[in-house]
């Protein structure tokens, strides 16, 4: 064709309405797949690129970064999410956000979208679940973040440094007595790393291990405090801060605010509401950040796979 198509042009020659089309074009699952596969075809057929794309493409590459988070509601991903949105951002890319809700299926889903969207690169937030075979078809145009692998670059954080800084902290303060809140051991960074930890650390120092694990949630470290919680308990490690909140709840309840907590993640709304509260910063932010650097450096040709352990930054 000559002339260069627009989206009224595809829905014409789909036999569909524009909106249709759009719909097409940014994966709104309520099309069918048979007005899918139909305006798809057309598209391949016709040359047809968007608007957007063909704008950024005549600079050589659409400049297009996926990032998967895994909740878009967890203040920890945000941060690290909103420190490597800068630098794609100074960089020219712009990016797409999507949720994979710790989800395998779902996560390959949004991967396959990313690939037919043609995008430059891929960060994924790592989970317990992650396909990470499927990576390996993004070779060096992907990293993971909080989460180690060897199949592309990642970012970690030093999960097992987290627990044993915010144990050592107690033990400064003469606390002795120190039971641990934490993720289910399947999810093997917060949850297993962190649990890990925890129990070499009371062994090195020999003292006996008071813990339970649960889900990610304020309601679960809220009904297993009173598992963990004797009259001798002079602190609780929390494996995260959203775990310290529903433990400090609890503690209030109680009438034992006199029980340390310490959480991971270096909340600011926590240190605001419970100055008292210990929290360590994994390194959110400088994450996100290396992350997004890496991910360029892979972009502009580098071949070194990179595996970088965030240290714990001192709140």
């Amino acid at each position: 064709m000559s002339k260069k198509l627009t989206i009224v042009d595809i829905a014409k020659l789909s036999g569909v309405g524009k909106s249709t089309v759009s719909r097409v074009l940014t994966n709104d699952p309520k099309v069918k797949p048979e007005t899918r596969a139909k305006v798809e075809r057309v598209i391949q057929e016709s040359g047809y690129v968007p608007s957007k794309s063909a704008q950024s493409m005549r600079g050589g590459r659409q400049k297009v970064v996926g990032v998967i988070i895994s909740r878009l509601d967890s203040p920890s991903e945000n941060r690290a999410v909103s420190s490597m949105l800068a630098v794609l951002y100074q960089q020219g890319y712009d990016v797409v956000i999507m949720e994979s809700q710790f989800d395998r299926q779902m996560t390959n889903e949004h991967l396959e979208v990313l690939k037919r969207r043609n995008v430059d690169g891929v960060i994924v937030f790592g989970f317990s679940d992650l396909d990470v075979a499927r990576l390996a078809q993004w070779q060096a145009r992907c990293v993971v973040i909080a989460m180690e692998t060897d199949v592309v670059s990642s970012i970690n954080y030093d999960n097992q440094g987290v627990i044993t800084y915010a144990l050592n902290h107690l033990h400064q303060r003469a606390c002795r007595n120190i039971a641990f809140i934490g993720v289910d051991p399947s999810d093997k960074t917060t949850g297993k790393l962190r649990l890990d930890a925890y129990l070499s650390w009371c062994k090195h120092n020999q003292i006996a291990p008071c813990y339970q694990t649960g889900q990610l949630s304020h309601d679960s470290a809220y009904v297993l405090v009173d598992k963990v919680l004797s009259e001798r308990t002079d602190a609780i490690v929390c494996a995260s801060d959203t775990l310290a909140l529903g433990v400090i709840k609890r503690l209030q309840e109680l009438g034992r605010d006199s029980v340390n907590v310490t959480g991971v993640g270096g909340s600011e709304l926590l240190s605001f509401l419970f100055p008292n509260v210990f929290s360590i910063d994994p390194g959110y932010a400088q994450a996100g950040e290396k992350a997004a650097n890496v991910l360029i450096n892979k972009i502009n040709g580098s071949s070194d796979q990179v595996h970088i352990t965030q240290q714990p930054i001192q709140i």
